[in-house]
């Protein structure tokens, strides 16, 4: 797998949020505030050579001794399941307020 490590502002498709990329070295593929992503890369982190485009809905969330909160995305357009690294300013209560 590859990794391109990619600093990029952009605005959540889902909810229309500015997002601000992550400092301290950290990246981030997915919106802070509903955490949805978009389908944008194939090999790898950054690669940017998906040709789905498909939105990423964030269906579950796991928690792993050596890397903490990790986000599963689900494209709603092919199917592919994706883990992310949660960011620390990320809304993690969204999955809370789903289950009631």
């Amino acid at each position: 797998m590859i990794f391109l490590p990619r600093q990029e502002p952009f605005i959540c498709e889902h909810c229309r949020t500015s997002v601000v990329p992550l400092k301290h070295g950290t990246y981030r593929n997915h919106c802070p505030t509903c955490l949805w992503s978009k389908h944008v890369d194939s090999e790898g982190p950054g690669d940017r050579s998906s040709t789905c485009g498909g939105m990423m809905a964030p269906v579950s969330l796991d928690f792993r001794s050596k890397k903490g909160w990790i986000l599963i995305h689900e494209c709603e357009k092919c199917g592919k399941r994706v883990p992310n690294k949660a960011a620390p300013d990320d809304d993690l209560t969204c999955f809370s307020k789903e289950e009631r």
